[in-house]
């Protein structure tokens, strides 16, 4: 499926939620990221995400530290790699990006953090008060 494909399936809710994984998140940032401004990027990822789940029926489903977290680190490492590199390329540079469990986000943040209700609801900075 190209870029324009994806974007459009998944904006549009066509994509199949079993179709639409962490990889597939970390993708669509950097699609978005291609596209726009980081925050322009960043409002469209997150208000496509919430759309998505809820769509899906699972509209509890969307957690802001986590997808903010993963946002900014596609983002810093996209800076970090050559003009015009292909997603398999960022990819393959960066696999701990594409882990889930156990997750990068480990690295930063105390698994209470990324528990609590507080950080599914707004974005705690990394060593945060929960």
């Amino acid at each position: 499926m190209t870029d324009d494909e994806f974007v459009r399936a998944f904006e549009g809710c066509t994509l199949p939620n079993s179709a639409f994984h962490h990889r597939d998140h970390v993708r669509l940032a950097w699609i978005y990221l291609r596209r726009h401004p980081a925050l322009e990027a960043l409002a469209r990822f997150t208000e496509g995400l919430r759309r998505f789940a809820a769509f899906n029926g699972h509209p509890g489903l969307y957690h802001e530290t986590i997808t903010w977290a993963y946002f900014f680190l596609i983002h810093e490492r996209m800076a970090d790699g050559p003009e015009g590199e292909t997603f398999e390329e960022l990819a393959a540079r960066n696999p701990d990006l594409l882990a889930w469990k156990p997750s990068i986000l480990d690295r930063y943040y105390d698994p209470e953090t990324l528990q609590s209700e507080r950080a599914r609801r707004v974005f705690v900075m990394p060593g945060g008060i929960q």
